[in-house]
């Protein structure tokens, strides 16, 4: 069967939905993250660190989808991306893995049993679950700026030449710090949206005024490490949007700079980083300000900014080689075929809507603020 859309139009459009997947998963459980990671410091007492639990508790599990979704649709639509990204990050999946693990579990058994020592070492875990992750995601996307070291050979078998330690160059890992600091933000903001008045709340935004604007620090110091440190990959010939999937087929190379190419053909992209930005600044005066809404907002436009810089910086491009640029991955040259893209299409334009649908229903349902009081009384919370 013949797809009613062109294979460009499929990719294109592929391409769009994995930045709105990510962009679900940074909104969503993003808060989640930055919540386990703010948990020793924004509960003093274990009834105050039940309170934090609980502004997360009812949602969390859902909000992992957006993170199940991602990967899955990179497995469909991108399977060479996936196959280069996994065997590269290997390890440091295992460590996301092992970590994402470990906070159902903590959740979950945290308040079985009422000694402090038991309930101190979950909430510790849950710490390292909630920072953890967000390092490691910030350092991820770090490496791909940089470009990983793999190439194909003629016969398209791929060959990963680097190590677990050669991914924490500088770089990645001033974008580990700025996605640590990013969710941070974003779990300050939803523990004063949705933790009652009092000393959770006051602790979470003392500890968001500072992370705000260090996350916009260090969003700036990325763009420096771009415009002047040599970043970028760039296509030297004009790719065949509708050609085959080969990723030897469209010539690059690496290029200082070339990440600001979009920006500087295209101005009206610069909309992405101003609304990074804007939702910084929102966000820092909103936690300095105590309001809940423009905050939380901020730091929501602040994440919609960042990732969607990143993503339009690098398009084409999805994962380019550092050591063989002609090996890089991009939208036209990496994705399934044509009628698998459109086969998927048809089941996220079904799913997407009864997913998000049913995600605003869960949210209205459980809207509220958390409680000491109802902490100390239901016995169905955390």
């Amino acid at each position: 069967m013949t797809p009613p859309l062109d294979y460009a139009t499929l990719r294109l459009i592929w391409w769009g939905l994995l930045g709105v997947l990510l962009i679900g998963f940074s909104l969503t459980d993003g808060f989640d993250l930055g919540v386990a990671a703010l948990l020793p410091f924004v509960g003093r007492t274990d009834a105050e660190r039940r309170l934090a639990i609980n502004t997360v508790g009812p949602t969390w599990e859902g909000n992992q989808v957006w993170f199940i979704l991602g990967g899955g649709a990179i497995f469909a639509a991108w399977p060479l991306v996936y196959s280069v990204s996994f065997s590269g990050f290997y390890p440091a999946m295992l460590l996301v893995l092992g970590l994402l693990i470990v906070r159902p579990v903590s959740f979950k058994y945290r308040s079985k049993r009422a000694s402090p020592t038991w309930r101190g070492a979950f909430d510790w875990a849950l710490f390292a679950s909630g920072l953890g992750p967000a390092v490691v995601f910030g350092v991820a996307v770090g490496n791909v700026l940089v470009g990983l070291p793999f190439r194909f050979d003629s016969d398209l078998r791929m060959h990963y030449e680097g190590g677990f330690f050669d991914l924490f160059g500088p770089f990645p890992l001033l974008c580990g710090l700025l996605s640590a600091a990013m969710l941070v933000t974003h779990g300050a903001a939803w523990l004063t949206l949705k933790a009652e008045r009092g000393p959770v709340r006051d602790r979470a935004r003392a500890i968001g005024v500072w992370s705000a604007p260090i996350a916009m620090l260090l969003f700036a110091a990325g763009y420096g490490f771009v415009a002047f440190g040599g970043l970028g990959y760039r296509l030297f010939a004009t790719p065949d949007p509708a050609g085959p999937s080969n990723p030897l087929r469209d010539l690059s190379q690496a290029a200082p700079g070339a990440w600001l190419d979009n920006f500087h053909a295209h101005p009206v992209l610069w909309i992405a980083p101003a609304i990074a930005w804007l939702g910084g600044c929102l966000s820092w005066i909103g936690l300095r300000g105590g309001k809940e809404g423009p905050a939380f907002a901020g730091s929501s436009l602040a994440n919609l900014g960042i990732i969607g810089t990143v993503g339009l910086a690098m398009f084409p491009f999805i994962l380019p080689s550092r050591i063989d640029p002609r090996s890089s991955l991009t939208v036209w040259n990496a994705s399934s075929s044509a009628s698998t893209l459109f086969t998927m299409l048809l089941a996220v334009i079904v799913l997407l809507p009864i997913v998000l649908a049913y995600t605003a229903f869960v949210y209205r349902v459980m809207f509220g603020r958390s409680t000491l009081a109802a902490v100390a009384s239901d016995p169905d919370l955390y």
